[in-house]
């Protein structure tokens, strides 16, 4: 029996080589993986003495030839295979031990160009996939953490189990083809090819499983795309782990605060804002964020888009939270924040803070599409009604136009002085989220104003914002109904502008 090692990772490699080795199986190995064992020593050839061929170009061809594949991929039940690497003077290979140059470590820490081509394993990719397209034959093994079970299944009476030898095998072609779909990704963002190509692909490492999904029945685990930063790449200051709902909602906040300039706090339950707030300071922000909601911000997720200091973590243990996240943490803030150990302290990796593609399954397949990037700027709004929003409402208008984004539809917000005074999510009517959003501002209605994702159907949605006191409104019009709902707006003295564009979120 023949083994070929090529390993980037060498974690276990010696105790395992040396596992074959007493199995009595003859060794292969690479460059850097033959010095590895002839330093440990265990014995092992050359690949070249298999080849007749020494590597070349910079190592970029060693195992691409004939003499290695042969072993690979000839099928042991078929004569006229043996009869030929007999012929030939070939050795068959029966297990191929191989784990491909870290390409997306490599491009998480900043590589680009040359470097990060240079990272791209090619003999390695294609060693694989032969070993794992003749599995009947030969093990493919790409995992280190895999060493102990094949060497347990090599040890066995009756040979290697029919289904570990498959188990092999789809490890090794979901390995290849996330790593090539890291490579795609890569080339496509460098080249700004166009998002939705005709072949979609996304590759992901697990970085851990998690506990459960959103119910205790569901498996869950944490991958890392190309990227590797944002949320699925940040770095835990302390805290329980984190669950697969409080990283989607960890999201859902971080991409909310990161719309703004300005200090700015958000507060997320379920997915939803239940608080936000532009401030003065970091400190002002979060407070009047807690207000607008502070019963549903128990048990909330909190994100700032500013580095935190001691003053503000003053303020953010006086409410339990399940996670906050930020930027970063000064000294102050952590010793504040580590007297409640429990909490959860993320900072979020570098890259942009928002997704670049929206996936979903379906039956049989799955949904793609770009994220919803293309900004809340007020910049090509249009009044439609006689009265016209103030410089303050104006302010308030943008607040509440980058806030709906964010919520789920049917979605609408009310804001008042830079604050989210009341939030109405998820409703199937959208007369019913206003009047959710209304009933949750209360008295504070008066006055705001307020921002919808959607156009208004018909004019009772802007007759329940006039009778609570609204004095303007944002929504992307387009409804056949724009005439009666702009002359209920009218009639109120109520202020509208039309976007032209909506952000639904369901």
């Amino acid at each position: 029996m023949n083994a070929l090692l090529s390993v980037s990772d060498k974690a276990g490699l010696v105790d395992f080589a040396r596992g074959l080795a007493q199995l009595e199986v003859k060794l292969f190995a690479t460059g850097g993986t033959e010095r590895a064992l002839r330093e440990a020593g265990v014995e092992v050839r050359a690949l070249q003495e298999l080849t007749g061929f020494s590597e070349m170009l910079d190592g970029r061809v060693k195992t691409l030839h004939p003499n290695v594949h042969a072993g690979i991929l000839a099928r042991r039940e078929e004569p006229r295979h043996m009869r030929e690497l007999e012929e030939r003077g070939l050795p068959l290979i029966d297990v191929v031990v191989v784990n491909l140059y870290p390409f997306v470590d490599t491009v998480a820490s900043g590589a680009t160009g040359l470097d990060a081509l240079e990272s791209i394993d090619i003999g390695g990719v294609t060693l694989l996939r032969g070993a794992a397209k003749n599995y009947d034959h030969v093990l493919p093994v790409v995992r280190p953490r895999d060493y102990p079970m094949v060497l347990e299944e090599l040890r066995r009476p009756d040979g290697i189990r029919p289904q570990v030898r498959r188990h092999l095998a789809a490890v090794a072609f979901a390995h290849t083809a996330a790593y090539d779909a890291a490579i795609a990704g890569h080339l496509h963002n460098g080249a700004k090819a166009q998002p939705l190509a005709l072949d979609f692909t996304i590759g992901g490492h697990k970085v851990r499983d998690l506990r459960y999904g959103e119910n205790p029945h569901q498996a869950a685990a944490l991958y890392r795309t190309v990227d590797g930063g944002g949320i699925a790449g940040a770095k835990q200051w302390q805290g329980l782990e984190l669950s697969y709902n409080n990283l989607l909602d960890a999201q859902a906040a971080w991409s909310l605060v990161s719309e703004f300039a300005d200090p700015v706090a958000a507060i997320i339950k379920h997915a939803n804002p239940c608080g936000v707030a532009i401030g003065h300071d970091l400190t002002q922000a979060y407070v009047d964020a807690l207000a607008c909601d502070p019963r549903s911000a128990f048990g909330g997720i909190v994100a700032l888009n500013r580095p935190v200091d001691g003053t503000t973590a003053e303020q953010l243990v006086q409410t339990f939270l399940e996670v906050v996240i930020a930027p970063s943490f000064d000294e102050g803030a952590l010793q504040v924040l580590t007297a409640r150990p429990k909490l959860r302290i993320l900072q979020p990796g570098r890259g942009p803070a928002t997704p670049a593609f929206d996936m979903r399954p379906i039956t049989g397949g799955f949904l793609v599409q770009t994220s919803d990037d293309i900004g809340s700027a007020l910049g090509e709004a249009r009044v439609v009604t006689s009265a016209q929003p103030d410089q303050a409402g104006w302010k308030d208008l943008q607040l509440a136009w980058s806030v709906v984004k964010h919520v789920r539809s049917n979605a609408i917000v009310l804001t008042k002085h830079g604050v989210a005074v009341g939030i109405g999510a998820g409703q199937m009517s959208r007369v019913e989220a206003v009047e959710l959003a209304v009933r949750r501002a209360d008295k504070r209605a008066h006055g705001a104003v307020l921002a919808s994702d959607g156009f208004f159907p018909y004019p009772d949605g802007v007759e329940v914002a006039a009778r609570a006191g609204v004095r303007a409104i944002v929504q992307p019009g387009g409804s056949v109904k724009d005439a009666d709902v702009i002359a209920a707006a009218d009639a109120a003295g109520v202020a509208m502008v039309f976007t032209g564009e909506r952000h639904f979120r369901h």
